[in-house]
């Protein structure tokens, strides 16, 4: 039977104590929604539909796509009235698959099991089994075993509150039925919502069978309740991704000191040490080794590269071989050649930087075309901005700059020229030649160092 997918993602999130919608707060880097929509996605449904609150426009606008429909629910009256708002705009036919949208550890194929125990006239439910089940759904099973109904915390008697199987929120059966039993929900219970965990009970009257499928590792439907589960989840996750590129062939000089918010892609014999980030998406050739307390984002860099400590790079290509750091950052649009070295302390920005070329401590150089085998000194500075626009500065291959140099954009310096330290450079430097713009040293006799006053 074809199927289909509504994701709940309505809640307030009260317990988060946060103006944002629960659902777009961040786990290694996307939103909690976003995870959930990435396992839906992987099984192949016909329709997606989100069901989003009051006030969650914001949701619509952080996840957008082509594949998914949505549905608001103007009055949060709970999960069971979520579903309905939901079927409202999904086809009538086939199965629904009826799923929070606060448990980024769920797997695609979990959900693929569930969907495959639904026939024509069958409910399912994920139930799972973790160590502490306080304030979840129970499952309560007759004494053959048979699912018979699932209740919530706050409903349940002291012996169903014993009861360690739980509700994970994860429900299908055929769409028909799903609209027939909500149409006779009703709200008695101590909350005064509509929950669409009464359809189980309803389905066992109505005589439909009740499976549950459980869910392999409890941890997988762990959803998100307050900031403490969210910090959970964010280092069940990031243990993910660690044990995954080590199983690739990475070294991680601590698998809980990194931290992956995108994706991560390396070559062989790629070394990380500890408290990197690394966000949107990030390829590191063979060979690379990135230092502490690195942050990269969208970065590429080519085989043989090392990346110091303490270094920031951002949406920028470095080549193979290149030495970069401690304390560099690499910043938008800048693409750096083989055998670069930026040393510590220098900043490039929106600058492309020729094979061998090095800038080893205290520079910036930005809006710049550098060529190849270039030495910039310390100190060195593109000035770059006049107060309105971003000017360029070319500096052709093989020039040596001198140490505390000033190149006041547009300016071109041409192939083979030597800067002398301490120069403001303005206008265009010929190619083989000298160019200085120092003051003559002068002495003042006599001076003295002026002294402070006595009181």
């Amino acid at each position: 039977m074809p199927l289909q997918v509504a994701i709940l993602a309505a809640g307030e999130g009260k317990r988060m104590r946060s103006a944002q919608p629960k659902v777009l707060h961040r786990v290694a880097g996307s939103p909690l929604l976003a995870h959930v929509l990435r396992a839906v996605r992987a099984i192949g449904p016909r329709a997606i539909c989100v069901v989003y609150g009051s006030g969650g426009d914001a949701v619509r606008a952080a996840l957008p796509g082509t594949d998914l429909t949505w549905a608001r629910q103007e009055k949060l009256l709970g999960t069971g009235d979520a579903l309905k708002c939901a079927l409202e705009h999904l086809p009538k036919d086939g199965v629904t698959l009826a799923m929070f949208g606060d448990v980024p550890l769920i797997r695609a194929e979990t959900l693929t099991r569930l969907a495959d125990a639904v026939d024509s006239d069958k409910l399912v439910v994920l139930t799972a089994t973790p160590p502490d089940p306080s304030g979840l759904g129970r499952i309560v099973r007759d004494a053959a075993g048979e699912v018979r109904a699932i209740v919530e915390e706050k409903d349940a008697t002291p012996e169903q509150c014993a009861i360690g199987e739980i509700n994970t929120g994860v429900i299908a059966a055929p769409t028909e039925r799903f609209a027939q039993w909500l149409a006779r929900l009703t709200n008695n219970n101590a909350q005064r919502e509509y929950y669409l965990t009464d359809v189980v009970a309803m389905a066992v009257n109505d005589g439909v069978a009740v499976v549950a499928v459980s869910a392999a590792d409890s941890t997988e439907v762990q959803g998100v309740n307050d900031r403490i589960q969210l910090a959970a989840v964010e280092r069940t996750l990031q243990r993910q991704a660690a044990q995954a590129l080590m199983r690739d062939g990475v070294t991680l000089a601590d698998p809980e000191r990194i931290d992956v918010r995108g994706t991560l892609s390396c070559g062989s014999d790629v070394a990380i040490d500890i408290n990197c980030i690394f966000e949107g998406t990030v390829t590191l050739g063979d060979s690379v080794s990135i230092g502490a307390h690195c942050l990269l984002n969208n970065v590429r860099i080519g085989a043989g590269s090392v990346v110091a400590a303490f270094s920031h790079i951002e949406d920028a290509e470095i080549g193979g071989r290149c030495r970069i750091g401690p304390y560099s950052r690499i910043r938008p649009a800048s693409v750096l050649g083989d055998e670069v070295h930026i040393g510590n302390f220098v900043e490039v920005k929106a600058s492309t930087i020729g094979a061998r070329s090095k800038a080893n401590h205290l520079s910036y150089i930005g809006d710049a075309s550098v060529g190849r085998d270039v030495n910039v000194g310390a100190g060195t500075i593109t000035c770059n901005y006049d107060g309105a626009n971003k000017h360029r500065t070319v500096i052709e291959d093989d020039v040596h700059i001198g140490s505390d140099t000033q190149l006041i954009a547009p300016v071109t310096v041409r192939k083979g020229a030597t800067i002398g330290a301490g120069a403001t450079i303005s206008r265009e430097v010929p190619a083989g030649e000298l160019t200085i713009s120092q003051h003559k040293q002068v002495t003042v006799p006599g001076w003295k160092r002026p002294e402070k006053a006595r009181r």
